[in-house]
């Protein structure tokens, strides 16, 4: 893709994911926790560091994503919104972050984790030229199958309700962001192993069907000048190793310098994919491995005993500062 243009820097804000931890830390020098970043000040009269103004977890996705380009150009993307209605929006207040630079959002799938807090972001960032990227299977009814059989999940919010941001489909890879975003559309499963989860069903015609696939699932991709592929996952539905692997092929670009968020690796299907997911990653190498979300303790645990330099424990709250270098 030779539109696809490098970028100098990434900064990625964590603000909603399941863990909440601000007494860990990092060697790691990309990652700086909340109170190492955030300037302390006062809210309704008391410190915002104080622990009943922090930041909260929640199960949930979003990231705020800032891309700086060489032509002293900053774009930030919204990747995903969280599961409750104002939790991303009062997250980002606690962490002094104002919504109104939001360029762009993009949800990686239509499943109610990633998508809770979307009408809330529009309202928030009040802009009627706000482009939400999204794809035509989001707003189809979505459940999962259980001993008690499915559960349907809250649906996606339509047109209308998202008013007065635009609402952009695609299922095909597009650039974003003055071209140094790039939304992978469908992704190919190509993986012996990354075989969807056959507890997904969708509404047709009022009746359940398997949506084992989840074709919506997508991924962001930034390219660090002289490092390489930044992929940004939301849940990893198509699987950790084919989003990375068809990043790449789209893109043309071999080096992937990190991979964050969802890799969908927690629950007795899932985790046996864990092992074979690891023994690609290990070719992959890349550098930065920040597990998120629905990633699993099992499967965190593994990632931390296999890439101990690369590994790094996220939190709501965690600021990642990715810089590029001259091409090696």
């Amino acid at each position: 893709m030779s539109m696809f243009r490098e970028c100098l820097k990434v900064e990625v804000v964590s603000l909603v994911d399941n863990v909440v931890d601000f007494a860990s830390c990092s060697r790691n020098s990309v990652v700086r926790p909340l109170w190492k970043w955030f300037k302390a000040r006062s809210i309704e009269g008391e410190s915002a560091l104080v622990h009943r103004l922090m930041p909260v977890a929640e199960h949930g996705f979003s990231m705020l994503v800032r891309v700086f380009t060489d032509d002293g150009v900053c774009c930030s993307v919204l990747f995903d919104t969280g599961v409750s209605a104002e939790g991303v929006v009062v997250n980002a207040k606690r962490m002094g972050i104002d919504l109104c630079e939001v360029g762009f959002v993009v949800v990686s799938h239509g499943h109610y984790d990633h998508f809770g807090g979307l009408s809330a972001v529009v309202a928030a960032v009040g802009r009627s030229d706000l482009p939400i990227i999204a794809h035509e299977n989001m707003f189809r009814p979505h459940g999962s199958d259980g001993p008690f059989g499915v559960r349907a999940h809250p649906v996606f919010p339509s047109s209308e309700q998202l008013r007065p941001a635009k609402v952009f489909n695609t299922k095909s890879p597009c650039l974003i962001a003055n071209r140094s975003v790039l939304v992978t559309g469908e992704i190919p499963r190509k993986t012996s192993f990354e075989r969807g989860c056959g507890l997904n069903r969708v509404l047709k015609d009022n009746v359940w069907e398997p949506d084992r696939w989840v074709l919506d699932d997508r991924a962001l991709v930034v390219n660090l000048k002289g490092r390489g592929l930044v992929v940004i996952l939301g849940c990893a539905h198509a699987g950790l190793i084919n989003t990375v692997r068809y990043a790449q092929e789209v893109t043309g670009v071999k080096s992937v310098y990190g991979v964050i968020g969802g890799f969908h690796l927690s629950g007795l299907e899932n985790e046996k994919l864990i092992s074979p997911t690891l023994l690609e990653l290990k070719q992959i190498n890349p550098q930065i491995i920040v597990p998120c979300h629905c990633t699993g303790w099992r499967a965190n645990y593994a990632l931390a005993e296999l890439f101990p330099q690369a590994y790094i424990h996220n939190s709501v709250g965690n600021l990642y500062q990715l810089t590029g270098c001259e091409d090696l």
